[in-house]
C-alpha cells in the first residue's frame, strides 16, 4: 500500500468514524430519551412519508408512532409490571416493529423469537424468558403448538391475524383488541419512568452449536445501534433500505430498520430472503442500501445472470462475513459501488468498522482510538479453547499475522455504557463470556468467542468461530479457510467444513459436506486442494450433499454433521475418502470404514 492510498483510507475512515462518534456520543448524556421517543418525534418530523413497506402493508412515519402507541396502551391495560416480558412470534412485516416498539415504550421487554425454531428449541427459548404474554402471527400456530409438551410456563396466547388452526381458535386476536385503542401519544404521566439502562429486547444467539441464548438488549443498545449505522452508512431522507434478513435477530430487526428511520429514510421489509427475487425487489423500490449476511452474496453470485443485477441505484452494501473469495466478484458482477464489511456481536462490546472497504477485513482500531475501542487479539489455545497464559497468569497479544481470539475490555464507567457486558437472560450463561485479569488484576474483557488476526496495518480479519477451528497432525485448521479453498474449485456451489473424531487418532480429521455439479472430479479436485492447502489442513473425507442446512441467518449448521462423522451406515450422502497409496478421494464403504477405524489405513 502506497502512502496516498494509506492517507485516502485514512481520510475514509476517519470521515465515517466521526460522524459515528458525533451520533452516538449524546446517547449517555441524555439517559431518558429512549428509541420510542425518538420514533415519536420523528413522526411530527416526517408525518406521512412511508417509514416501513412491505408488499402487504406501509407504515408511515405517522402511521408507526399511532400503532406503537396502541400496542403500549395494550400493555398498560394488561397490568404489566416495567420489565416483565411479552414473547413474539412473527414473520417479518413492518407490524412487527411497530408491536415491539409499543411494549418497550410501556416499560416491557420483548422477547425476539426465531421463527424457523419448533419443538424443544422453540421451548427452550421461550422458557428461559419467562414471558407473561405471548403474541404469535397466525400462520405459526403450528410452530408455536409444536412446542407446547416441552414448555414449562404458560403465558397467555394472543393472535395476530385471523387463527387458521380450529386448536388456537379461542385465543384473543391482539390486532383487534389493540385496534380498538387510542393511537394518540400518551402522557408521560401514564408511562412508567424510563432510562437507557432498562432493559428493552431479548435478542438471542444463532443456536448453531447448541441452544440458543437470550441477550439482554437495554435501551441505550438500541439507540446505540440506530444511530452508529446512521452515522456508518451516512443515511439520509433519500435512502431506501432493502431488509432481508430475519428482523428477530439485530441486523435485520434493528440495524437495518433503526438507522433508516434515524435518517428519514424508508425501509422495504421482504419477509424471506430470495436469490430469484433479490434484484428485481431492488430495483422495483428504488432500494440505495441493503443490509447482507456473507451467505448472501454467495447464493445471489451462485445464480444466473439477471436482467436487473446492474439497473439498480443501490449505493452501498453493508453486513458482516463477506468472504474473500467472492468479496470483489461479488462487488464487481452487480456494481455495488461501495461494500462496508463490520464486526458486532449482539451481547458484546467488541465492534469493528471496514469502512475503507477493504477486502477480507472486518474492520480495524488505528492507534488514535484505541484508548476509546480497546479491542485485541489474544494468543489462543485451540485444543483446550481458552486464551493462553504466561507464566505471571496473564494473557498475552498476539503478534501480527498470529490466529488468537478478539477480546473488549468490559468498563464499569457510567460515562461509557457501550463498553459494558449485559449478559444474557441466563445469568449462568455470562461467566464464560469474560476474561478475568487477562492484562493486570482485577481487568475484566468479553470474550466474543471468535478467532482473528491482525495484519502489519492494523486491520483484523476473521478466522473462525472457537470450537469450529479443529486440530489434525499438531496443526490447527481454520474450517473458513478450508472452505473458501474449496469454493474455488469450478462446480462446487458450498462447503462446509468441520472436524471428526476417528478412533484411536489425536485430534479430529477435516471433513467438508459440499454442494457441487453433477459430475464434478474429485481427483482433479484433490490434486487442485494439494496446490493450495497444508497437507493437514485438506479434507480426509468429503461428503456429497443436495443442500447445506444453514440458520435463517445463513450460517452453516455444523453439530448434526459433526455427530454422524463419516460412518457410512450413519450417514445417507455418499462419502469419499482422501486415500493416500492411491491418491484419490474413493468411494467410502463398510469395509473400508472398518480398516480406517482399526487402524490399518494411513492418513
Amino acid at each position: 500500500m502506497t502512502v496516498l492510498e494509506r492517507l485516502r483510507g485514512e481520510a475514509i475512515f476517519l470521515r465515517g468514524a466521526l460522524r459515528t462518534l458525533r451520533l452516538t456520543t449524546p446517547i449517555a448524556r441524555n439517559p431518558t430519551r429512549i428509541f420510542p421517543t425518538v420514533v415519536d418525534e420523528l413522526a411530527v418530523r416526517y408525518g406521512d412519508k412511508p417509514a416501513l413497506v412491505s408488499d402487504r402493508e406501509t407504515l408511515t412515519y405517522r402511521g408507526l408512532a399511532e400503532q406503537s402507541c396502541r400496542y403500549s396502551r395494550w400493555v398498560l391495560a394488561q397490568g404489566l409490571a416495567k420489565g416483565e416480558v411479552v414473547a413474539l412470534l412473527m414473520t417479518n412485516r413492518p407490524a412487527y416493529v411497530a408491536i415491539w416498539l409499543g411494549i418497550i415504550r410501556a416499560g416491557g421487554t420483548v422477547a425476539l423469537l426465531n421463527t424457523n425454531l419448533a419443538g424443544p428449541a422453540l421451548a427452550h427459548c421461550i422458557d428461559i424468558v419467562r414471558p407473561r404474554h405471548l403474541i404469535v402471527a397466525s400462520e405459526l400456530t403450528d410452530t408455536l403448538m409444536s412446542s407446547d409438551p416441552y414448555r414449562g410456563t404458560a403465558p397467555t396466547v394472543w393472535l395476530h391475524g385471523q387463527a387458521t388452526s380450529v386448536a388456537m381458535g379461542d385465543r384473543p386476536r391482539i390486532d383487534e383488541a389493540v385496534g380498538r385503542l387510542d393511537g394518540g401519544p400518551l402522557p408521560a404521566s401514564a408511562l412508567p419512568p424510563l432510562t437507557i439502562e432498562d432493559h428493552a429486547l431479548f435478542i438471542y444467539t444463532s443456536g448453531t452449536t447448541g441452544m440458543p441464548k437470550a441477550a439482554n438488549i437495554n435501551h441505550f443498545r438500541l439507540m446505540l445501534a440506530s444511530n452508529a449505522f446512521k452515522g456508518v452508512l451516512d443515511t439520509g431522507p433519500d435512502d431506501r433500505m432493502y431488509d432481508c434478513l430475519p428482523m428477530y435477530h439485530t441486523s435485520g430487526g434493528v440495524v437495518a430498520t433503526g438507522a433508516t428511520l434515524v435518517g428519514g429514510g424508508t425501509v422495504f421489509i421482504r419477509e424471506k430472503f430470495s436469490a430469484r427475487e433479490f434484484w428485481d425487489d431492488v430495483v422495483r423500490h428504488q432500494c440505495t442500501m441493503f443490509m447482507y449476511i456473507g451467505e448472501l452474496c454467495r447464493y445471489l453470485l451462485n445464480t444466473p445472470p439477471h436482467p436487473n443485477e446492474r439497473a439498480h441505484r443501490l449505493r452501498i452494501g453493508c453486513g458482516n462475513g463477506l468472504r474473500p473469495d467472492i468479496w470483489q466478484d461479488f462487488k464487481a458482477r452487480f456494481a455495488i459501488p461501495t461494500i462496508l464489511e463490520f464486526y458486532a456481536a449482539t451481547e458484546g462490546n467488541v465492534t469493528l468498522f471496514n469502512f475503507e472497504g477493504k477486502p477480507g477485513a472486518v474492520g480495524r482500531v488505528p492507534w488514535y482510538l484505541k484508548k476509546n475501542f480497546p479491542t485485541t487479539i489474544v494468543r489462543f489455545d485451540v485444543e483446550k479453547e481458552m486464551p493462553i497464559r504466561n507464566a505471571e497468569g496473564f494473557c498475552e497479544e498476539a503478534a501480527p499475522g498470529e490466529v488468537g481470539e478478539a477480546i473488549g475490555k468490559i468498563f464499569k464507567d457510567p460515562s461509557k455504557p457501550a463498553g459494558r457486558f449485559e449478559g444474557y437472560a441466563d445469568p449462568n450463561q455470562n461467566d464464560g463470556k469474560i476474561l478475568h485479569g487477562a492484562f493486570v488484576k482485577g481487568d475484566a474483557w468479553f470474550r466474543s468467542g471468535d478467532l482473528m488476526r491482525r495484519d502489519t496495518q492494523g486491520y483484523f480479519y476473521f478466522i473462525d468461530r472457537i470450537g469450529d477451528t479443529y486440530r489434525w497432525k499438531g496443526e490447527n485448521v481454520s474450517t473458513t479457510e478450508v472452505s473458501e479453498a474449496i469454493c474455488t474449485y469450478p462446480g462446487i456451489q458450498e462447503a462446509n467444513v468441520y472436524g471428526v473424531a476417528i478412533p484411536g487418532r489425536d485430534g479430529r480429521a477435516g471433513m467438508a459436506a459440499i454442494v457441487c455439479d453433477a459430475g464434478v472430479d474429485l481427483v482433479a479436485l484433490r490434486s487442485y486442494l494439494a496446490s493450495r492447502l497444508p497437507d493437514y489442513a485438506r479434507p480426509v473425507f468429503l461428503r456429497i450433499r443436495g443442500e447445506i442446512e444453514v440458520t435463517a441467518t445463513f450460517k452453516q449448521r455444523k453439530l448434526d454433521l459433526v455427530k454422524e462423522g463419516f460412518d457410512p451406515a450413519q450417514v445417507r450422502d455418499a462419502v469419499f475418502f482422501d486415500d493416500p497409496t492411491r491418491g484419490a478421494y474413493m468411494r467410502l464403504d463398510d469395509a473400508l470404514y472398518r480398516r480406517i477405524v482399526a487402524g490399518d489405513m494411513r492418513l
